[in-house]
């Protein structure tokens, strides 16, 4: 298998883990909410690093104070992936914004109003 390939399926696998454990509420860090959603993972072609891009359809600031929770729990997160999926070794998680969510829900509104209005 190619090893780009291998990091794609990779990077959909973390992205796969890391969503249900926001959504099965195992990430105890207050700021980390379900409203939380992990829109794409890239990995890179050593595999020793995970940019995690996360999106939310709440406001900017409740995106960042959830970014920063689940940067505070990487540990947790990342030995949870270990044990998950049984890697020789876990790449290590950057949590970064994506605000292509909460741009789509602005941009629905406002056509919405135009449409409506």
């Amino acid at each position: 298998m190619p090893a780009f390939e291998r990091e794609l399926r990779l990077g959909r696998l973390v992205q796969e883990k890391i969503g249900a454990l926001i959504v099965e509420g195992k990430i105890k860090d207050p700021r980390v909410d379900s409203f939380l959603t992990v829109t794409r993972v890239e990995v890179s072609r050593d595999i020793s690093w995970a940019d995690v891009f996360v999106s939310s359809y709440k406001s900017a600031a409740g995106l960042e104070k959830g970014i920063a929770g689940l940067q505070s729990a990487a540990g947790f997160i990342q030995a949870k992936l270990n044990e998950q999926l049984r890697l020789r070794s876990t790449p290590k998680l950057r949590f970064h914004a994506d605000e292509g969510l909460r741009e789509a829900f602005a941009l629905n509104r406002q056509i919405d109003e135009l449409v409506n209005g």
